[in-house]
């Protein structure tokens, strides 16, 4: 089955966005820096301490980096969230407190019309982030 995958790139603080996104969530974290790989040879010095990967597991979530981006720089937008649809109440809670830290509650959390708890943010590093919990079957009779 194809999964999509988050992928957010940094303007050389990938390595300390992707240790927060550790110490909210839990799980693996691998980095590979650029000063580690043959690209080394042809980056100039600044650029060797950037990431060129990084992916940080736990179960089936998945989020990578990295501070490889184009000419044109970081343009950040709306247009990106990431939904995280969460397992319990307690989860939900517990990433949003973390993930809003340093950053921007947009939505608060609360019970939506459709059953579900749900809030938002933008987190310290400029992203957007959408947290969901089901509650219970808006189609099921009590």
């Amino acid at each position: 089955m194809t999964h999509i995958r988050a992928y957010l790139t940094f303007n050389g603080n990938c390595r300390e966005a992707m240790t927060f996104y550790k110490k909210c969530f839990g799980g693996e974290l691998v980095i590979q820096p650029i000063r580690d790989t043959p690209m080394a040879y042809h980056m100039p010095d600044k650029m060797k301490d950037c990431i060129l990967h990084s992916t940080l597991t736990k179960e089936k979530f998945i989020l990578m980096g990295s501070d490889m981006i184009g000419e044109d720089g970081i343009q950040k937008g709306n247009t990106v969230s990431l939904l995280l649809d969460c397992n319990t109440e307690e989860e939900l809670n517990k990433y949003y407190n973390n993930l809003s830290a340093k950053g921007i509650p947009t939505h608060p959390i609360e019970t939506t019309f459709w059953g579900a708890l749900f809030g938002g943010l933008t987190d310290q590093f400029g992203n957007h982030w959408l947290l969901h919990f089901q509650q219970k079957n808006t189609n099921e009779k009590d």
